[in-house]
């Protein structure tokens, strides 16, 4: 069985692949650029590599067309630019659904946690209004609508942070802000959390969700929920800096784009997620990881 895989070259993706192949599948995979290529290529015989990105019609054909099945996890993060990486990120997406239209093959949106209510709880059947800011969120909608015209469609939300070595995102991000103000800050009290899951736990979700997913369905890769103040107070330690409270109208200030991301209460449950696949999280908990020293370079340009 073969799956095409989009950002197969990517963080979450090269575990998503390594995964595929420990079970016998074949890949075709989605490379954008020469050294995407050689990493990929790197995997083995068993992975066909496809040159392209997300604005490639014909490859992103060529992939779906060639395929059992596809992981959708690529995605143009350039925050500069977010607006237009969305709408190429919908575009795409389109292309590749109206192949795989009346075949009953799956596939797999990716978004994320941060989409979804901020103070309460929420779990995999909450959706979105017409009004959601997120257009991400609305893509996934879309990919969703796909269940009624013969595409077992179904998406991944993501927590926002996806930890282990390598991680360049969000967290690195708020280390990297500590180390400039030399304080390590949250925002009132603290209480507010943010969900989490391990790099290797999140690629097993994705390959159960392409074994096992129903269509119309979302699953939640989230493993825990970690409280803002426990993880700057755990960054504060390691870089030997205090930790302090400061209002959440200063997020900006402190922690630049990253801070009303990190101010935000992301309770979310994966319940569903774990009893419809069999998804047990194995990994380390994201203050755990922290402790690990790869947190503490310069993989983040703040």
């Amino acid at each position: 069985m073969k799956v095409f895989v989009t950002g197969g070259s990517g963080f979450v993706g090269t575990k998503v692949i390594d995964i595929l192949l420990s079970r016998g599948y074949s890949v075709i995979a989605l490379a954008r650029s020469e050294e995407s290529e050689a990493k990929l290529r790197s995997k083995g015989a068993n992975v066909q590599v496809v040159r392209g990105d997300l604005t490639d019609t014909e490859s992103l054909k060529k992939g779906v067309s060639e395929s059992d099945g596809v992981i959708h996890l690529g995605f143009i993060h350039d925050f500069a630019n977010f607006g237009e990486c969305c709408k190429i990120d919908r575009k795409a997406c389109e292309v590749m659904l109206e192949i795989l239209k009346g075949s009953n093959r799956p596939f797999i949106y990716t978004s994320g946690t941060l989409q979804l209510p901020s103070y309460r709880e929420s779990d995999e059947n909450d959706t979105i209004g017409d009004d959601h800011p997120f257009e991400r969120a609305h893509t996934e909608q879309f990919c969703l609508s796909y269940k009624d015209k013969g595409v077992k469609a179904m998406a991944v939300r993501l927590s926002p942070t996806v930890h282990a070595k390598g991680d360049k995102a969000f967290i690195p991000g708020i280390i990297a802000a500590a180390k400039k103000n030399k304080v390590s800050v949250y925002f009132g009290e603290g209480k507010n959390v943010w969900s989490a899951v391990e790099r290797d736990d999140a690629a097993e979700l994705y390959v159960l969700v392409f074994e096992k997913g129903s269509s119309g369905k979302v699953y939640h890769g989230v493993a825990e929920s970690v409280e803002a103040k426990a993880i700057a107070e755990k960054i504060a330690k390691k870089l030997d800096i205090p930790s302090k409270s400061v209002p959440a109208e200063k997020a900006a200030e402190y922690i630049g784009f990253l801070g009303p991301f990190f101010s935000w209460d992301n309770r979310v449950k994966s319940e569903f997620t774990r009893k419809d696949l069999g998804w047990e999280p194995k990994g380390v908990s994201l203050l755990e990881d922290l402790d690990n020293d790869y947190y503490y370079g310069d993989n983040f340009a703040f």
